[in-house]
C-alpha cells in the first residue's frame, strides 16, 4: 500500500533547504529534502453500513471525518459507493 492519504491524496514532497545567505545568490548547496506528510494508520467505523475500514489517513482527513462524519467523507472520496 502506498504512503498516501486515501481521502485527501497527500503524500511526500521534495523541497529545498536554504540558509538565509544562500537565498540572496539563488544557489542551493544544501541539496533537496523529502518532506513527508503526517500519515496515520486508522480503523474507521461507519455506522450507516456497519463496516470498519482500515486506511492510511492524513491528520487533516482525520479531523474532517470527526467534523463531517465518516459516511459522508468516505462517500465523497468514493471509498463507499
Amino acid at each position: 500500500m502506498a504512503k498516501k492519504c486515501e481521502i485527501t491524496g497527500k503524500d511526500s514532497q521534495v523541497g529545498g533547504r536554504y540558509s538565509n545567505r544562500v537565498r540572496a545568490t539563488q544557489y542551493n548547496p544544501c541539496g533537496k529534502k523529502r518532506r513527508k506528510a503526517n500519515l496515520q494508520k486508522k480503523k474507521v467505523f461507519v455506522p450507516e453500513t456497519g463496516k470498519t475500514y482500515k486506511m492510511i489517513l492524513s491528520t487533516k482527513a482525520i479531523k474532517t471525518i470527526a467534523k463531517n462524519g465518516a459516511y459522508s467523507v468516505l462517500k465523497k472520496a468514493k471509498i463507499i459507493k
